[in-house]
């Protein structure tokens, strides 16, 4: 019953908030230019679903090979500032300046370098750079977490570099990491999304794109829909991200046996 509680409150105000902006939009005869009532972003949806389905289709594509990519290079990069301090006083600041580098003015120059011509490699390599971080930072932090009396005793047991990392430091680095993950995930949405803005028209099929060329059009209740179908996505990710995160931990963690419990 509180599970279901738990799930059912957001639910309740979301349907009062949407009926209350229904009621105030038609109350005030707010133009449809301005602010959209809810039941005109959804007949705009209705008008143009295959083509907006589309577009949201291109937008998670991109997402999720940038996330695939930011996953893999992000733990690989933490596994070898682990095993070398060196390596990670030589890299770890560039990892920082690229992190704090806005990626809106990074775009176009990627764009130029890349080329119009594979457009997409461009649009996940900038989505890639700012889910990169939180997975690298994250899943180092983990790895230093490890308790150093577990990892001498590990040592005076015979145990390798490697062994200490797939037995010990990478258990401890898991929570570390999932979590890095579910911020990361919303990340690559992100920069999915202002690499296909920055693109420009006829280069772009995501929803990025769509929503400026809504603005643009003053198609003030289409851009409604397609940034809502980019906020239930972003739920989406965050949801799917969260459920591995639960199953990875559920038996032995205690983030998530306290939530159980």
């Amino acid at each position: 019953m509180n599970m279901l509680w738990k799930y059912a409150l957001p639910a309740l105000l979301g349907i009062a908030v949407v009926a209350a902006w229904q009621g105030a939009v038609r109350a005030l005869a707010v133009p449809v230019y301005l602010v959209p009532a809810p039941s005109d972003v959804w007949a705009a949806f209705l008008g143009d679903a295959p083509s907006l389905l589309a577009s949201l289709w291109a937008t998670l594509e991109v997402t999720l090979i940038a996330f695939a990519c930011a996953l893999v290079g992000g733990v690989a990069l933490a596994v070898l500032f682990s095993q070398s301090r060196t390596v990670e006083a030589m890299l770890y600041p560039y990892a920082i300046v690229l992190q704090v580098t806005p990626v809106v003015a990074v775009a176009p120059l990627l764009l130029i370098w890349v080329g119009y011509d594979h457009v997409e490699r461009a649009l996940v390599l900038i989505a890639f750079l700012v889910a990169f971080f939180p997975i690298l930072s994250n899943t180092t932090l983990g790895l230093k977490s490890t308790d150093h009396n577990l990892v001498d005793l590990l040592r005076l047991y015979g145990a390798g570099r490697w062994q200490i990392l797939w037995r010990l430091k990478g258990p401890t680095a898991l929570p570390y990491l999932l979590g890095g993950a579910k911020i990361a995930g919303g990340l690559a949405l992100i920069g999915a999304v202002v690499a296909e803005m920055v693109a420009g028209s006829g280069t772009a099929t995501g929803l990025g794109w769509r929503i400026v060329e809504a603005g643009n059009r003053l198609e003030i209740a289409k851009m409604f829909a397609e940034l809502t179908l980019l906020a239930l996505l972003g739920i989406a990710i965050f949801a799917t991200l969260s459920a591995v995160e639960h199953a990875a931990l559920r038996h032995w963690h205690e983030s998530v046996l306290k939530k159980d419990g």
